[in-house]
């Protein structure tokens, strides 16, 4: 897991294709990730479990094949309700939930503070996209 740095290396030269919902045809650009890394997910269909990168910007949640790759695949943590560990619920270790009120999105890290770190981003950036969080801004 990577947070971002402003580092200049080849890696981060390349600029990644956006992100296109198929739902609503809104294109998500996905070069400023907050935070990077590999997790594994289970498939929503065949419930096996493949290796992604994630990229975490703002309130969106990206899932590529590799670090290079368009994502193909969104989570929006606006619409989240939650997220949590989830070892015995997946029967994998370092895993953790991230849920909707339409699906609950299986995955796990490669170690415990990896998972730790990913659990407190996405729960950062659930909370900042929350209608309570962004009332009381309001009110200040």
């Amino acid at each position: 897991m990577q947070r971002n740095q402003q580092q200049h290396s080849a890696q981060h030269a390349i600029m990644r294709p956006p992100f296109v919902d198929r739902n609503t045809g809104i294109m998500y650009q996905c070069n400023d990730a907050e935070v990077q890394g590999w997790l594994t997910k289970q498939s929503e269909w065949l419930k096996d479990w493949r290796r992604r990168y994630f990229l975490l910007q703002g309130s969106k949640l990206f899932f590529c094949k590799n670090e290079w790759s368009p994502p193909h695949g969104m989570i929006d943590l606006s619409t989240c309700t939650t997220v949590k560990s989830a070892d015995l619920k997946s029967r994998k270790i370092n895993s953790f939930e991230v849920s909707t009120p339409e699906m609950t999105y299986l995955l796990y890290a490669d170690c415990e503070k990896e998972k730790d770190d990913w659990i407190g981003c996405v729960g950062r950036a659930i909370v900042r996209t929350s209608a309570t969080y962004l009332d009381k801004k309001d009110e200040e």
